[in-house]
């Protein structure tokens, strides 16, 4: 359980693109529910025959406010290079300024642009109220790569099922490399896949979409501070990452002693347990204890119902091997 409450640590980026523009990829509904979503971009017609190579990279892994988004991004195999290192001179987007990243995916998602003939994108907006509830669920079957994997895995699924004619495909790790790749060439037995670190940097189509998923976090975070900041006179909540001064400011300042935070947060994360637990400070958590029946009171077992009054208990051994069966059921 402490790895899943652990921070999960990453290269962090604390500056936020502008919100110069509000992308398509950015949902006001459903950001505001805490819900999560998927947004594909329009398929240009000539990339069902073209074969095209196609990038995964994500944005907001280890922040404790705001979603985590999986980025990605298809072309032209042979537009690969020139469109998208000579021409546009994509690279990772934490290496990016926030103008130049807010300014290439304008590009990417504007009518008549060469980007947006040329190729395709989509983006997995994963809430942060959904990546806390399935880390914090009692099979603890949904750690952070799990959900990382599925929501790659549901992307290229969602491309291949649109007709894009994919070929290759370039994914940034999230962990063991190999291991990661080994599994999806499993599950995708005709692509061309390669998994590696820092691929944002090493191969252009991982590079824009990192640029998408970053693009798509940063105005999601302005979404979700819109409605604090009419009624609060604290300053904003910055990057949300717990290494960020103006997040954990925010985050002492907004406490509610007994709700936490909103659904913009990951109640999962270590950050959150140590601020919940803190004590003699101006705004403190109290303790919720969740009383348990010490008889059955009023309330019927769901066993009741499988069960006939008349039925006795059959003996521990019968128990062990069941019961005979008569031919009455049949």
């Amino acid at each position: 359980m402490d790895d899943l409450m652990d921070d999960q640590p990453e290269s962090q980026d604390l500056t936020l693109t502008p919100a110069t523009f509000t992308p398509p990829s950015i949902s006001h509904a459903a950001l505001l529910a805490g819900e999560s979503y998927t947004h594909h971009s329009d398929v240009p017609s000539h990339l069902l025959t073209t074969p095209c190579v196609l990038g995964i990279d994500e944005a907001g892994r280890g922040p404790v406010l705001g979603p985590m988004v999986y980025g990605l991004y298809y072309l032209p195999t042979t537009r690969h290079h020139s469109l998208l290192a000579d021409t546009h001179h994509f690279d990772d987007s934490k290496v990016l300024t926030p103008a130049v990243r807010a300014d290439l995916f304008e590009k990417i998602c504007t009518p008549g642009t060469d980007l947006y003939e040329q190729s395709g994108w989509a983006v997995r907006v994963m809430s942060a109220r959904d990546i806390g509830a399935a880390m914090l669920s009692a099979n603890a079957g949904g750690n952070l790569n799990t959900q990382a994997m599925d929501a790659t895995i549901q992307l290229i699924r969602d491309v291949l099922e649109k007709g894009v004619m994919v070929k290759e495909v370039f994914i940034d790790t999230i962990g063991p490399p190999a291991t990661y790749q080994k599994k999806l060439e499993k599950l995708f037995p005709t692509l061309e896949i390669t998994v590696a670190k820092k691929a944002d940097s090493l191969y252009p189509c991982v590079s824009a979409a990192s640029v998408c998923a970053k693009v798509t976090r940063d105005i999601a975070l302005e979404v979700l501070y819109d409605p604090y900041s009419i009624a609060t006179a604290l300053p904003g909540w910055g990057s949300g990452y717990p290494s960020d001064v103006r997040c954990t400011d925010w985050m002492k300042g907004s406490l509610d002693p007994v709700f936490g935070w909103g659904s913009e947060c990951r109640f999962s994360w270590g950050t959150v347990k140590e601020m919940l637990e803190v004590k003699g400070k101006a705004k403190e958590a109290v303790r919720v204890d969740w009383p348990e029946d010490e008889d059955d009171g009023g309330n019927m077992r769901l066993t009741s119902f499988m069960q006939s009054e008349e039925e006795e208990p059959r003996d521990k051994l019968g128990n062990w091997f069941g019961c005979r069966v008569g031919t009455e059921v049949f």
